[in-house]
């Protein structure tokens, strides 16, 4: 069930026009939080110490498998019985390209304008490393990092299933992207129960995030050689591709040592260069920008060579 790229076109340039608006978030939480909530009820329920660490991985499966047929199952009807603008409709809020423009955009004002407490505190809102204990460096980097991985997470792969595979292929990509975010982790107590969402979001994210990385250095005008170079040091099999590629496009160095939790955590370093500063954050957002001008063109052809 794969949407015509005009389709998908029109929900991203809804999404880019009007995001998710606070008056509305007030009043409805993001469809996100729903299959957040269930993850959470469902890992509370199943994930507990006393059923062991080999049922606890196939009870993680069967919560993976639930909100794949849930999420999954509300994309079909919505298009069974709504029809391509209800598609559009919809399919808007699986997109994130205007929501983290704005977030990371907040870092970048205060960044530049020399408030870097207000910088702190914006960044802090995007990342889970302490950002109290960054520098302007270590704030650019942090948003820096950031807005790479987010284009992959919440902008070239949710387009990328909702071509694929339709709306279903959309909501089934961002209810596995939720569950990794929730228990996709690697401390003992989600181990074993998060181990197959981790897995299904590497598995989903693998095209696209090479995708993404592509678009970066093509828009920066560079990052490939970086990109190719030390994509495969990330820990993620997949957010190293866009990191990267950034930190060749801007000609700084990204990863290092970053602190979460009061802990000291040793991370390879992409690119090459000196820290990033609040300049290269602008132009980060630049790049990104480009970037997704140029998935829109790519829409934009494709629905030219669609099937009618």
């Amino acid at each position: 069930m794969s949407a015509s790229p005009w389709i998908v076109l029109a929900a991203a340039a809804l999404e880019a026009a009007i995001g998710y608006p606070e008056a509305l978030h007030r009043r409805v939480p993001h469809p996100v939080a729903w299959i957040g909530a269930l993850i959470s009820r469902l890992e509370q329920m199943l994930n507990q110490a006393v059923f062991g660490e080999a049922l606890r991985r196939v009870f993680g499966v069967m919560t993976l498998l639930t909100i794949i047929a849930v999420s999954g199952g509300a994309g079909w009807l919505i298009t069974r019985f709504g029809g391509a603008w209800a598609v559009v409709a919809v399919g808007w809020l699986g997109l994130a390209q205007r929501s983290l423009w704005d977030h990371v955009r907040a870092v970048a004002k205060p960044l530049s304008a020399g408030d870097l407490g207000a910088a702190r505190f914006a960044v802090g809102k995007i990342v889970g490393r302490d950002a109290q204990r960054l520098d302007e460096a270590g704030v650019a980097a942090a948003a820096i990092e950031s807005l790479a991985e987010s284009f992959n997470d919440g902008v070239v792969a949710p387009l990328f299933w909702f071509v694929v595979g339709g709306l279903p292929g959309l909501f089934v990509y961002k209810a596995v992207n939720t569950a990794d975010s929730l228990i996709g982790h690697r401390e003992p107590r989600w181990r074993a129960f998060g181990w197959a969402s981790a897995r299904a979001d590497d598995v989903l994210n693998w095209i696209p995030a090479r995708l993404a990385g592509g678009l970066v250095a093509l828009a920066g005008k560079g990052g490939a050689v970086i990109m190719l170079r030390d994509a495969r040091k990330h820990a993620s099999p997949n957010a190293g591709w866009p990191e990267a590629a950034m930190a060749g496009a801007l000609g700084v160095r990204l990863g290092g040592a970053a602190w979460y939790d009061g802990v000291r955590s040793e991370r390879p370093v992409l690119g090459e260069g000196g820290a990033p500063v609040a300049e290269d954050l602008d132009r980060a957002l630049k790049v990104y920008l480009l970037a997704c001008g140029i998935l829109w063109l790519m829409l934009l052809l494709g629905g030219f060579a669609w099937p009618r």
